[in-house]
């Protein structure tokens, strides 16, 4: 059966995460019902990660056979049809190799976080950002978040679910940057890793806005992630702020 690949944006707001659940809402259900209504045989599609209930994605990457050779324009075009109305689209399709997995062949995933500090309540992007209504300082959270950069043992920012055999992993980028925005300013976390831990991103971000409102000091990361305990850690921010940016292969199949 041909092969391939899928690049998939969406607003996480209406789902229960990306993995199909019996009786909720789940972007795999509705990627795979569009996909019925092209071949009703289709089987079910792989993803390069698993997001959370209202998370987003602008470049999520998922695989699936077909039984018969489509274009893959002509495909992405076709599921953009039936995935209607749902906050789903196929931004890009391409054939790739049958050895080709979503999630196994990826070598990094990149993800950023949209927080923005400002009094006035959050109307034209609510649900897309985590609001806080006090004033962050950028340079106090950089030098928290270059205490995470690195092979650390991440227990203390994975949730208690996590089903990862290790809490071990490798952060190979964390930059924080600074926007404005209308009556206050944007922070935009970016990071990225091979994989990461359940909760691993939103931990790592409620930590160090804590940093950022003055409440922790930037080496008191330093001591949470040492710890290697979850009860050091600091609040884990809700997911409306948090996009799945990118999905790294050896061979990029969409270049």
């Amino acid at each position: 059966m041909p092969r391939y690949a899928l690049k998939i944006e969406y607003d996480g707001a209406p789902f229960n995460g990306w993995q199909r659940q019996s009786g909720q809402p789940s972007v795999q259900e509705a990627v795979e019902t569009a996909l019925r209504r092209l071949e009703p045989d289709a089987p079910g599609i792989g993803a390069a990660g698993r997001t959370d209930t209202g998370v987003h994605a602008t470049a999520q990457v998922a695989h699936c056979d077909l039984a018969k050779e489509w274009e893959p324009f002509r495909l992405s075009e076709a599921l953009n049809y039936h995935l209607k109305p749902h906050p789903v689209a196929v931004v890009a399709a391409a054939r790739v190799p049958e050895a080709f997995h979503a999630r196994f062949s990826a070598v990094e995933r990149r993800y950023f976080f949209r927080l923005v500090a400002r009094r006035a309540p959050v109307t034209l992007d609510r649900g897309l950002v985590w609001q806080v209504r006090h004033a962050l300082e950028l340079t106090p959270m950089r030098l928290g978040a270059a205490h995470l950069v690195g092979h650390h043992d991440f227990t203390t920012f994975r949730s208690t679910m996590c089903q990862a055999a290790s809490p071990v992993k490798t952060l190979d980028a964390l930059s924080i940057s600074e926007h404005p925005y209308p009556g206050g300013q944007e922070f935009r976390f970016s990071l990225r890793a091979r994989s990461f831990l359940h909760n691993q991103v939103r931990s790592i971000v409620g930590t160090l806005e804590r940093v950022g409102a003055g409440a922790w000091a930037p080496e008191d990361v330093k001591a949470a992630l040492e710890a290697a305990d979850r009860a050091a850690c600091g609040p884990v921010c809700p997911p409306q702020g948090l996009y799945l940016c990118g999905v790294g292969y050896p061979d990029d199949p969409f270049a």
